[in-house]
């Protein structure tokens, strides 16, 4: 079998392993580089040197750059600003999707939507705004703004690199914004115009008090002796707490009873699997004599004045992602209770502590606030509350001024921008602005680790012939198609594949494709680099393409088939605007 087979039935099991989800893009990426390392297409002594390639170096200090600017305070100011804009809700929706992509386009997306996801969801109760109104837009303007500069997203930093590789001179800072500014905006005035009323909303807005009431909660309730419950029909039940609580499944001595009737009486010691929002759990808590069972360590005792109760989402990042609620023992690690999950659009069946964590889930939690932000801090969970950061004016200016050497160097081209973005990295470490744990908390370890396996991955794609020979099916057609018609094929392909992949994935693959097709028909390839930069940010169609829309489905009540509502006509939009602005700015034939 020639190397050209064999690196594309293996990337083909890896598209299938990277679209079936079951274990997470770096696990299918390290999978990849062994099935190329064990079948000879990698001598063993190169695989691991993907990891010291400039992309790589460089994505990782523009994260921990990003996480400097933000305890800044800057961010966190201007965005609660917003607050002010009045109480449109289309003003709201307008503002923070503008925001949301000029600060994407400096930090990463899933920074950026940490900051303002809070934000965003305290401005929906002040200004009784549903959630899902405001957050697609927030997510798909994270994804709009990364193509702006270099460091807005890492296949921006991919593509630079790979044409560094073949000309010797990779894009710069700048470089995307001519045709990422243009597709940024013509995606915000579609989403702000017209789009926004392809958004389903899942909650009305005013339907409840709670600050985050997205959806209910399906949790595990005991029934004790003194309970004023026990001994009550499923009716008299129902009256007590007014029909707001549903009850999902009782289970007696182990078992599950299926009742007949509203006559079925409950028991002491009977576990009722329920459904309902914080406002009445709370209320059955005190009032009822009732017991949660989230925790058998903490066995539930009531809290005392110190207590408060979060909400939180659980992000891509998070190590709880997977697990059962049994196994996460809170209480024994942190002396925070779990009390309840919610994963709206569907409803939650079976024992509580047995249902698996998804990322998106929404958890309530009650604890101190000393110990919820250690949870929060260790789990890397996000809290639905604005804790907001203080503006610090010398924390504000120096972080500032390194940013700005980081792309004045950049720029002048007095620096390589590896090197550029290390040194400031670095020197927000040394002065403070970040300290040295949280510069590795906030690198995104599965994204270094798909880097530096897949980058020898796709240069075996490449060196092989496999990509010339794919390119080669579209060349085919270069008498009968226009070549602009060919940097449309390579964009709407590129879109697709990260709809259902990681981003920096799908350009790792498309990117010896584009030069290829380039190259065959006698076209620059900078046009079709950024056709990959820009199909590579569109990830519009599923919450499952880039990790701001796995955040923030809970939080805003969305569906898995609410994303292509709004994201296939915005992928439109894109793409008609996006090959005219390609074509000027980086002709095909110069």
């Amino acid at each position: 079998m020639n190397e050209q087979v064999t690196i594309s039935l293996i990337l083909s099991c890896a598209l299938f392993l990277f679209i079936w989800g079951k274990w997470r893009y770096d696990v299918v990426s390290l999978i990849t580089l062994m099935a190329c390392v064990l079948l000879g297409l990698i001598p063993s002594r190169e695989a691991f040197l993907g990891f010291g390639h400039p992309v790589v170096v460089t994505v990782a200090a523009v994260l921990v750059i990003g996480a400097g600017l933000v305890s800044s305070g800057l961010i966190n100011t201007v965005a609660r600003g917003l607050g002010k804009l009045g109480d449109n809700p289309y003003i709201q929706l307008a503002g923070f999707t503008i925001l949301v992509t000029l600060i994407s386009g400096f930090i990463n997306n899933i920074g950026a939507i940490a900051v303002l996801l809070p934000i965003a969801m305290q401005a929906c109760k002040k200004k009784n705004i549903s959630p899902s109104l405001l957050l697609m837009p927030l997510s798909f303007g994270s994804l709009l703004g990364g193509m702006i500069t270099l460091i807005g997203t890492p296949p921006n930093v991919i593509i630079a690199g790979f044409r560094g590789d073949i000309t010797g001179v990779p894009f710069k800072m700048f470089d995307f914004a001519p045709v990422g500014l243009g597709v940024a905006l013509a995606g915000i005035a579609f989403i702000v115009l017209i789009g926004f009323r392809l958004i389903p909303l899942r909650r009305e807005p005013g339907a409840t008090d709670e600050m985050f009431e997205i959806a209910t909660y399906t949790t595990e309730i005991k029934i004790l002796k003194e309970s004023k419950v026990a001994e009550m029909t499923l009716e008299e039940f129902e009256n007590f707490t007014d029909g707001e609580i549903s009850i999902l499944g009782i289970i007696r001595r182990g078992k599950n009873q299926k009742p007949r009737s509203k006559n079925f009486s409950l028991k002491a010691n009977d576990l009722l699997i329920v459904e309902c929002n914080t406002e009445v759990l709370e209320m059955l808590i005190q009032k009822a004599g009732v017991q949660l069972v989230t925790d058998k360590e903490l066995d539930n005792p009531a809290p005392d004045s110190d207590t408060i109760t979060m909400e939180t989402v659980i992000t891509t990042a998070s190590s709880i992602s997977g697990k059962t609620a049994s196994r996460l023992f809170l209480w024994k690690r942190f002396g925070v209770n779990l009390l309840a999950i919610a994963r709206q659009g569907k409803r939650l069946y079976g024992r509580f502590n047995n249902i698996s964590l998804r990322v998106g889930d929404v958890l309530l939690l009650r604890g101190t606030e000393n110990d919820l932000n250690t949870l929060l801090n260790e789990l890397e969970l996000l809290p639905l509350a604005d804790r907001g950061i203080q503006l610090k004016p010398r924390r504000l200016i120096l972080a500032s001024l390194l940013f700005i050497f980081a792309i004045g160097v950049n720029v002048l081209g007095l620096l390589p921008v590896e090197i550029a973005f290390a040194l400031t990295a670095l020197a927000m470490i040394l002065t403070g602005l970040v300290s040295l744990k949280k510069a590795y908390e906030n690198i995104e370890w599965p994204i270094i680790i798909l880097l530096g396996a897949l980058i020898p991955v796709g240069h075996v794609f490449e060196t092989s012939g496999a990509a010339e020979t794919l390119a080669s099916n579209l060349i085919h057609y270069k008498y009968m198609l226009p070549d602009f018609v060919l940097l449309g094929i390579i964009l709407v392909f590129t879109m697709f594949l990260s709809d259902v992949i990681n981003n920096g994935a799908a350009a790792i693959l498309m990117a010896p494709i584009a030069v290829n097709v380039a190259d065959g028909i006698g076209a620059s390839i900078d046009p079709f680099l950024m056709s990959v930069a820009i199909g590579s940010s569109c990830a519009f169609l599923t919450p499952i393409g880039h990790q701001s829309n796995a955040l923030v489905m809970g939080a805003g009540g969305y569906r898995f088939g609410d994303y292509w509502r709004l994201g296939l006509p915005l992928e439109v939009i894109i793409t008609v605007a996006a090959i005219p602005l390609l074509m000027y700015f980086w002709p095909l034939h110069p």
